[in-house]
């Protein structure tokens, strides 16, 4: 048997994130093994499976990322209660 194998898994940059006809959300991905590429899959998730994802990485990002992306205006409804809670008066 070979060494452990540095697997990785990423989303594809250029395909969004889209609905299927049977209601599920799909995320399409990009396998690699020790570098080379390996094959392409699909995340499939419900909308009470993404709802929860959404939720739990609004959650996950600090204060310091959510600024990267641009005034407070243009974030999303989650990131600007956490952003009022730890942004100092």
């Amino acid at each position: 048997m070979g060494g452990p194998q540095d697997v990785r898994v990423s989303r594809v940059p250029s395909k969004p994130v889209r609905r299927e006809a049977d209601g599920s959300l799909a995320i399409d991905l990009w396998l690699r093994r020790d570098g080379a590429f390996e094959a392409d899959a699909s995340l499939r998730l419900t909308p009470a499976e993404a709802e929860t994802l959404y939720a739990q990485l609004c959650y996950a990002l600090d204060d310091a990322t959510a600024t990267l992306i641009g005034p407070a205006s243009e974030l999303p409804d989650c990131r600007k209660g956490i952003l009022a809670t730890r942004r100092p008066a």
